[in-house]
């Protein structure tokens, strides 16, 4: 079983998100997503430029086996997407914490990163799951 890192938030609907301290987060699909979807084959990433609401579908990731929804956890605009992706989809399967990034977000308000799971909320879904 792979570990959860504890310096990240997380959705039920399993994002992670990571205070970049400057009023942004960066937001990815965590490890046990990508091991429940099996290869990555494409990822449809956001508009830069776009502004989210907490739970709209921001894009699609695909895999050999399933097209799952993503899902904004936060509000805010939409300040960086990470292109790797699209060139190289399968960087979500090797990286998911890392280089497997999905967007980077403005933040409206801060304050909703504490409504977010930690890490052990996060395994109680995982485990709930299970």
């Amino acid at each position: 079983m792979s570990s959860i890192p504890a310096n990240l938030r997380y959705t039920d609907s399993h994002e992670w998100i990571l205070d970049n301290g400057d009023g942004t987060v960066t937001i990815g699909i965590t490890d046990h997503a990508q091991e429940a979807l099996g290869d990555v084959v494409f990822v449809e990433l956001p508009e830069v430029g776009s502004a989210l609401a907490r739970g709209d579908e921001f894009g699609v990731i695909e895999s050999v086996k399933a097209a799952s929804d993503l899902y904004a956890p936060v509000d805010g605009e939409v300040v960086e997407i990470n292109n790797e992706l699209e060139d190289s989809p399968e960087t979500v399967n090797d990286a998911p914490y890392e280089d497997g990034w999905i967007m980077k977000v403005r933040l409206e308000d801060k304050s909703v990163l504490e409504n977010l799971l930690d890490a052990d909320g996060y395994q109680a879904i995982i485990d709930a799951e299970g």
